[in-house]
């Protein structure tokens, strides 16, 4: 068994994704997996996770779809039954559109699985649901053969989804998800596909690669690599960092700098995934509002933010100055529970978020949020009236419902650079990279690549990044 690491490279053109399975070597050969594409924003990185291989694999074709959806096609059964899916690093199960799904309008747009269609089906029964910061999707495990990039993975379990909600699902060009993230994450119980592609001897290395090609209508819209890296789409080496805790692809990064300006916020550092099924950069609230604020990003007015900062503000920032923890403040001032936890919300931020809790508690939100700013000024040693002033500000900027800011087209040239410390190198995304644009001419919008996310412990607070 090997060890996963986690390479993240900064590329102009292209993204590669790579993973290491910790499962047993397998035989020699590569799947490709060509990609569809579907315009978000032009940062793209390379991450790497696993060995060093430059080989062929087995490649999908990938279609992008606006930059935010990248997908490919894989076969069920025999003969196989063809389905358009997401390959989504943050989820580990694979599902589709069962044939028994009536009640969901979803089902109705896209392929749907038809068991008495496979002589290779098996029946299984278990009752499983997964819930997307989307929607849900549920129903029962069933097995079959999958084909992935010419391979065969045999007896695979997968989920045949009967309740899918979400108008998400009913409007998305993907029919379902193959999750590609560690089997700790499956519902279930259930081996995921990757698993079995390497225990069976289907791939020539443990390590697949992702591919996304940022530029929509121009030509192949990316591919995955199962088994190997193609060397013709990456330059320079990879920057390794391992991962810290198995589930999601989840590792340690340090400070974010802004105009080459260190932000403290995550000076002593913060846990991040790199997720290929989340369409922008993500972060908690705390530390986005604050990164959009400096890029000048404006949100939406929190009355509920600046009402903890008028009422409970003196309070907090002296338990502060008096060195309490300040996981434990706002319970302190009996804005949250003991445990902390109440504060913590969760939004819908692109196709494919994945499971996050919710809170109705926004002064408690508000309070970790005050806690975080303050805790930052206090860092730079600023006065009490200029932390108020800095603070009050940030609650102007709070981000949209849904997490998003926008930005005016024009500043583009004048907004500052955003870096971020990885593996003890700093990958900078110019404005150009982090901004997306949406629509053409005088009708386009541009919306800050750095989207709220909040991720309830014990797996958050995270921020999770876009391959």
């Amino acid at each position: 068994m090997g060890t996963p690491r986690l390479a993240l490279h900064l590329l102009l053109l292209s993204s590669v994704l790579l993973f290491d399975a910790l499962l047993a070597t397998p035989a020699e050969g590569l799947v490709r997996v060509a990609l569809k594409k579907r315009p978000v924003d032009d940062a793209q990185l390379l991450v790497a996770l696993g060995g060093n291989a430059e080989a062929k694999g087995h490649v999908v074709a990938l279609k992008n779809y606006h930059n935010a959806q990248y997908h490919g096609e894989i076969g069920i059964g025999t003969p196989p039954q063809n389905f358009t899916v997401i390959f989504d690093t943050g989820s580990s199960n694979l599902w589709v559109p069962s044939s028994k799904c009536f009640l969901s309008i979803a089902c109705y747009f896209h392929a749907s699985y038809k068991a008495k269609r496979s002589s290779t089906y098996k029946k299984n029964g278990k009752m499983v649901a997964i819930q997307y910061g989307t929607g849900a999707i549920s129903r029962y495990v069933s097995q079959d053969n999958v084909q992935v990039g010419g391979v065969v993975v045999k007896n695979q379990d997968f989920i045949e989804a009967t309740r899918e909600p979400s108008i998400t699902f009913m409007v998305a060009k993907f029919d379902g998800i193959l999750g590609l993230g560690f089997k700790e994450i499956s519902k279930g119980d259930v081996v995921p596909v990757w698993y079995n592609m390497v225990s069976q001897g289907l791939v020539g290395s443990p390590i697949f690669t992702f591919w996304l090609n940022r530029h929509a209508g121009e030509g192949q819209g990316g591919e995955i690599v199962f088994g190997g890296i193609d060397p013709n789409h990456h330059n320079g080496d990879h920057t390794y960092v391992p991962v810290t805790r198995k589930g999601y692809w989840q590792f340690d990064m340090g400070d974010v700098l802004i105009g080459g300006n260190s932000t403290g916020l995550c000076a002593s550092r913060c846990a991040a995934i790199a997720d290929s099924g989340t369409s922008l950069l993500s972060g908690p609230t705390a530390i986005i509002t604050q990164i959009n604020e400096k890029i000048g990003a404006p949100g939406v007015v929190s009355q509920e933010c600046k009402a903890v900062v008028s009422q409970y503000g003196q309070r907090i920032l002296d338990l502060l100055l008096k060195e309490i923890e300040p996981s434990k403040i706002c319970s302190l001032v009996g804005l949250c529970t003991p445990n902390g936890t109440q504060g913590v919300r969760a939004g819908i931020r692109s196709v494919l978020d994945h499971e996050v809790g919710r809170s109705n508690d926004v002064m408690c939100h508000a309070c970790e949020m005050a806690v975080v700013w303050m805790t930052n000024q206090l860092a730079k040693n600023q006065t009490q009236d200029l932390i108020f002033k800095y603070i009050n500000q940030l609650c102007d900027r709070i981000p949209s419902p849904m997490g998003e800011s926008s930005v005016d087209c024009s500043r583009l040239a004048s907004m500052p650079d955003v870096a971020f410390s990885i593996g003890g190198k700093q990958f900078v995304l110019t404005p150009e990279q982090y901004i997306l644009k949406i629509g053409e001419g005088d009708a386009t919008q541009c919306i800050s690549g750095f989207t709220a996310m909040d991720i309830p412990r014990p797996r958050g607070p995270l921020c999770r990044w876009e391959c």
